[in-house]
């Protein structure tokens, strides 16, 4: 089972398989806006829609603190644009 957790102290959601990190997305805190700088899952995870999870987690998380969202990531980019 993986787990999709958000560290905001560290500016990133990780995703943990069992007490194993294997992705994260990871992102900058400028004056109210949060910035998805990287989101990257471990080769062997790959295929399973986490990275979406990852950048859906801190969506999520960005909401809930009113942030405006940008991203540098261009996965996390294109994603922005769906919404």
């Amino acid at each position: 089972m993986i787990d999709i957790k958000f560290i905001q102290e560290e500016n990133k959601a990780i995703a943990l398989d069992n007490s194993t990190q294997i992705g994260e997305c990871v992102f900058e805190n400028l004056d109210g806006t949060w910035n998805i700088i990287h989101t990257g899952v471990d080769s062997k995870y790959q295929g399973q829609g986490i990275a979406k999870k990852l950048v859906n987690c801190v969506i999520e998380e960005a909401k809930k603190y009113n942030k405006k969202l940008i991203a540098d990531c261009s996965y996390a980019k294109k994603m922005l644009e769906k919404i």
